[in-house]
């Protein structure tokens, strides 16, 4: 059995080490707790220290084995820490319909433990650095980002016709000619009867500064042939 020795020349830089990520880790987590996310102050935490405390045991814990016959990389097992935090990350991803949840709390999973992973590898600086990065990341460009969407963002009309009495290419030119640019997008039958034979169409509103969504919708509304006309979420232009 090997001598264990408690204390080396390298513990007091290791504890730092390891309490250094716990502090950078925690940081990221608080702000995933503020957001009410799945993966919080406790998983952040505890993924940093742990990819931390497996770089350096894959950095200093083999030592005692060194020996010529024995050759050491102290890279393999950081990079399994790498391929393994995918699983955490991927148990906090959700889909739902065609709506995506969850994937910048996996990012954040996966950048906690690259802070760990820094901090074990003597390199605090660059996890300091990367800690405010995701700060900036999160607050300044999130906010950036519903800017954008906003700018982008474009009404959706949902209209519901008989086929029999109007045609879709009738409803769209009778949108055009107000002067605003539209685009079909879903289009699908809600009763297949021969007396009522009703179909719903999205049309995305792509300049609707020409004219107002509540002037559409009443003008829609007035045309023989359609059923119902409502305004739905709007979505993004890409």
């Amino acid at each position: 059995m090997p001598k264990i020795d408690w204390f080396t020349s390298t513990s007091t830089t290791e504890v730092a080490l390891l309490l250094l990520a716990f502090v950078l880790s925690a940081i990221v987590g608080a702000e995933r707790e503020t957001k009410l996310k799945s993966a919080g102050l406790r998983t952040h935490t505890l993924v940093g220290v742990g990819s931390a405390l497996f770089t350096i045991v894959s950095a200093y814990g083999f030592s005692a084995q060194q020996n010529p016959d024995v050759v050491l990389d102290p890279s393999r097992i950081a990079a399994q820490v790498v391929s393994g935090i995918g699983f955490i990350g991927a148990g906090v991803i959700f889909v739902k319909k065609d709506a995506v949840s969850g994937l910048t709390t996996a990012a954040s999973i996966w950048l906690v433990a690259a802070i760990g992973m820094a901090c074990a590898a003597g390199a605090p600086l660059v996890a300091i650095v990367a800690t405010a990065l995701h700060l900036i990341t999160v607050t300044i460009l999130g906010k950036v980002r519903f800017l954008v969407r906003a700018e982008l963002a474009s009404p959706v009309i949902e209209v519901t016709y008989r086929p029999k009495s109007i045609t879709l290419g009738e409803i769209v030119e009778k949108v055009a000619s107000t002067g605003v640019d539209v685009q079909v997008h879903g289009v699908k039958a809600l009763a297949q009867d021969d007396e009522k034979h009703l179909v719903q169409a999205d049309l995305h509103l792509l300049n609707n500064d020409a004219r107002s969504s509540n002037e559409l919708l009443a003008l829609l509304m007035d045309v023989a042939g359609i059923e119902m006309v409502r305004e739905s979420e709007a979505v993004v232009n890409s």
